[in-house]
């Protein structure tokens, strides 16, 4: 296919798509001018600067699109812009591999109780406490999808027991369904959410939740923070501990009582844009550029054109 293509990164020019015209948009001010006839847009990953995100806004100036691709796993944010005849593709497998080893930080981290550590070297005050373990840990995982299954993969020399949840059982895979979550929660010593978020999420992650899981128990969101009730978490004071990167609100306001609620650590929605995120988009959209400009049927379409 001929027309216009608007992408983040420069392309590889030994694959570099002769049908298409390329122009480049890594977020930031919007052209001013000549989007009339771009057909294939990616969103650019870099969060807008702006007070309204123009990454997103100027999809109305684009009369002609007719694929839209995003980087990120998540596409509830453009949901409702787009006209049914642009097919939609994510990046899903892209962040595997970043958001599974961030999960993975964030449960050793919160485990091996390194923040306090890190407070007692500047402070120069030695002195051990009993610690927490991996090993032998029971970890539920929450949304076993591709980045699921990446943090299943790490979790497993570990030596621990992973239970896997999806939205719907699927035996054949071991797999729990998410209405099965009441009676697993009761052994975990670790779950680690990591869905996206829909209807059917919000909110999953709850009081009754929590007030099923045991004490000290830890949870970790790599998700989306919507998934998770935040005043339920805080309403735990410390009984359940947190390891968060997605929060809801999101960005954190200043003076949110989640910064210093006990028990709760935090990192700022950062799991998935590692070094090694950005290398693999940018040969995913090189390949995903030649599919288009040939005519092929896309990679990652969640939402077909109609």
């Amino acid at each position: 296919m001929g027309g216009r293509a608007l992408v983040q990164w420069e392309q590889n020019r030994d694959n570099a798509p002769e049908a298409l015209h390329v122009d480049l948009y890594a977020g930031g001010p919007a052209p001013g001018a000549g989007l009339e006839d771009v057909t294939f847009y990616q969103v650019p990953y870099a969060p807008s600067t702006q007070g309204v995100d123009e990454r997103l806004d100027i999809i109305d100036r684009m009369p002609e699109l007719r694929v839209l691709q995003l980087v990120s796993a998540g596409y509830e944010q453009v949901l409702g812009l787009l006209p049914d005849h642009v097919t939609l593709c994510n990046g899903r497998g892209l962040h595997d591999a970043s958001t599974a080893e961030h999960a993975l930080a964030l449960i050793l981290a919160a485990q091996r109780d390194l923040p306090r550590w890190a407070i007692d070297q500047r402070e120069h005050r030695w002195g051990s406490v009993p610690q927490r373990s991996l090993a032998d840990s029971r970890v539920v995982i929450v949304g076993y999808g591709s980045i699921g299954r990446a943090i299943e993969r790490r979790l497993l020399p570990f030596e621990t027991d992973v239970l896997r949840v999806a939205s719907r059982a699927r035996p054949e895979e071991g797999v729990h369904g998410v209405g099965e979550l009441p009676a697993l929660l009761p052994d975990a010593d670790v779950v680690v959410l990591v869905t996206p978020l829909t209807e059917d999420t919000r909110g999953l992650f709850g009081a009754p939740e929590f007030a099923l899981l045991r004490d000290d128990a830890l949870v970790v969101n790599v998700g989306r923070g919507p998934v998770m009730d935040t005043g339920a978490l805080l309403a735990q004071n410390g009984r359940v501990r947190a390891a968060l990167d997605v929060t809801d609100p999101e960005p954190l306001p200043v003076d949110h009582p989640l910064w210093d609620a006990p028990g709760v650590y935090l990192t700022p929605h950062v799991a998935g844009g590692s070094a090694a995120f950005y290398p693999r988009a940018r040969a995913f959209m090189d390949a995903q550029l030649a599919r288009w400009a040939a005519g092929e049927p896309l990679a990652n379409v969640v939402r077909p054109g109609r």
